[in-house]
């Protein structure tokens, strides 16, 4: 049989069945999705591929899924380093965004990200910023698959001047990328402290009509929770937390908490890169994974990571919980690289098309060079992603079968040309402001 592609790599970490490390495995690709994968022997006498590659170093994983980002404002990075969130966000992000985040700034800086997150083997990101028509018509250019977040804000911005314009603009956009593969449109009202309740009723009202995910940040700082009810509280009183609701950070949780968002079947995205950095607080991973919530990974902006690296992400992730958990076993390695994969896919709804490497599912798939003096010895490929490689390593990158990166060269975005632009808005963002 004709195919388009067959991979023969040294090991093939599905994710899915959980702990599976293949040896000596193919992978093949055809029409854009996984065709099957089998022993490279038996595959070179079943398939006749149209291109055939060889990895004999190489670990093939499911790509990233980076669950949490606000990719516009990597122009942002390290321009306000070293704040408090709220001293961070009203002294600094939001007046900078009140003068230069227009439809321009949003598309170099989803270049940006687009083209950090590829050559760190991430192949779909959940995006919460404003102008998302424009970080979605970047995303299609470059081939990466992306859930744009339909914003919502109670206040006036660039993009829109209140809580009805931003639903009529949402919906119109939802309606004209309904039909593109790689992009689904969840609502993102941003938080409970800037989003009322009439708004949040009528964008939970209009997700189920649609069948979208909601998300949004939730009980990210103690000041966020000490301000009356808890927050929680109030979205569970809305009706807004149900299997389609995605809460990123959730960093103070109280054990009822845990327990009640479990049993309502809604997700979390963990982002500990930027909980640190900002002091936070911890979300309690291992408490619930136990609870049975699904928790998947996030890299939040790199205006407060300061990166998009799912693979620093997801080693803090499991590092951190240990600490938190005073347990040594608590996110174990496998766990995490699941938490950065196929959790993530099933947090935003698509565990159907990707997330792991599996028959059917959409070929997207990142190839990690094993063969580094960092990450050898090697004696177990999941343990030594997790705790040993870097993005560097990051090899090749496909999305749904299509080369993103090829010996870790970008192919569907000029490098040089983009510098120059970044190298634009940093004289432009290092201006005083009036």
């Amino acid at each position: 049989m004709q195919v388009d592609t067959l991979i023969n790599a040294r090991w093939i970490i599905p994710v899915e069945p959980h702990k599976v490390i293949l040896e000596h495995h193919a992978l093949v690709i055809h029409e854009g999705n996984i065709l099957d994968i089998l022993p490279q022997q038996q595959a070179q006498e079943k398939y006749q591929a149209l291109q055939t590659e060889t990895l004999d170093t190489h670990a093939l994983i499911p790509g990233f899924i980076n669950a949490h980002t606000h990719v516009a404002m990597s122009l942002f990075r390290g321009i306000a380093d070293d704040f408090p969130l709220i001293d961070w966000l009203e002294k600094h992000i939001w007046p900078l965004e009140k003068k230069w985040a227009n439809a321009e700034f949003v598309r170099d800086g989803t270049d940006l990200a687009i083209a950090e997150m590829l050559r760190g083997g991430t192949t779909c990101f959940n995006d919460m910023y404003f102008f998302p028509e424009v970080t979605a018509h970047q995303a299609i250019q470059h081939g990466i698959r992306a859930n744009i977040g339909l914003i919502m804000i109670d206040f006036p911005t660039a993009w829109a001047d209140g809580p009805e314009q931003y639903i009529e603009k949402g919906l119109a956009l939802h309606d004209k990328l309904r039909h593109e593969p790689l992009i689904r449109t969840p609502f993102a009202p941003h938080a409970p402290y800037t989003v009322a309740d009439e708004p949040l009723r009528q964008i939970s009202t209009l997700a189920a009509e649609l069948n979208l995910p909601i998300h949004m940040h939730v009980h990210e700082t103690l000041h966020e929770v000490s301000q009356g009810q808890r927050p929680l509280k109030r979205l569970h009183d809305l009706g807004i937390i149900n299997p389609a609701f995605i809460a990123v950070h959730m960093t103070q949780l109280s054990t009822g908490e845990i327990n009640k968002f479990a049993q309502s079947g809604a997700h979390i995205v963990h982002c500990p890169e930027s909980n640190l950095k900002l002091a936070s607080g911890f979300c309690p991973v291992q408490k619930c994974l136990d609870a049975g919530i699904n928790v998947a990974l996030g890299t939040d902006g790199a205006a407060s990571n300061n990166d998009l690296d799912m693979l620093g992400e997801m080693r803090t992730a499991a590092l951190l919980a240990k600490g938190v958990a005073q347990d040594a076993s608590a996110v174990n390695a496998a766990t995490a690289l699941r938490m950065a994969t196929l959790n993530g896919a099933k947090a935003l709804g698509i565990d159907d098309v990707t997330g792991s490497l599996t028959i059917g599912k959409a070929a997207d798939i990142c190839a990690i060079d094993l063969s580094d003096i960092e990450t050898q010895p090697l004696y177990n490929a999941t343990t030594q992603i997790v705790y040993s490689a870097s993005r560097n390593q990051v090899s090749d990158v496909w999305v749904a079968g299509k080369r993103c990166l090829k010996n870790r060269q970008l192919t569907t975005l000029n490098l040089a040309g983009l510098k120059s632009k970044i190298a634009e808005w940093q004289q432009k963002l290092s201006a005083p402001l009036e």
